[in-house]
């Protein structure tokens, strides 16, 4: 069995009205969706990585956390057909504008979904337990509330 490996992601959010909405990804392999996500990157602070990840695969810019919002276990396909156990550290990101043109435009595609939504449509049951959480009340969830009562202000 291989080791786990560590990853990071980025849970870009917004207030739509009084609710608050989860950007997706779809997957480049499957196309199921996904939040932006990646290995974590040297010399670079894993939330900063977890930004990096939102630009390059939505296009979305804005202000992350810096504190982890929770975390979730998968298993990654790799090329050769075999599975590596991932671990994905994921921080909560206010979006604050979508880029037009991004790196990976061309491979994905993105869409607003309400957190409840958002749950239903990806596979990781930690993920989705996550998304329902901050559901509930956003404005109290640990670390993903600051940001998102200072987003409605």
């Amino acid at each position: 069995m291989p080791r786990r490996k560590e990853q990071i992601a980025a849970m870009p959010l917004r207030w739509k009205g009084e609710k608050v909405q989860v950007l997706m990804i779809t997957s480049r392999d499957t196309g199921r969706w996904v939040v932006p996500k990646g290995w974590t990157m040297k010399d670079v602070k894993p939330w900063a990585a977890a930004a990096i990840e939102a630009l390059e695969e939505a296009g979305a810019k804005g202000h992350i956390a810096r504190e982890v919002f929770g975390t979730y276990s998968y298993d990654k396909m790799l090329d050769d057909g075999t599975a590596q156990p991932c671990r994905v550290s994921v921080y909560p990101m206010i979006v604050d504008r979508l880029k037009s043109d991004w790196k990976e435009k061309g491979q994905r595609k993105r869409k607003w979904f309400a957190l409840t939504e958002a749950a239903d449509l990806v596979d990781e049951p930690e993920l989705a337990e996550m998304l329902r959480r901050l559901s509930v009340k956003p404005r109290k969830a640990p670390v993903a509330g600051p940001l998102l009562r200072k987003a409605a202000s």
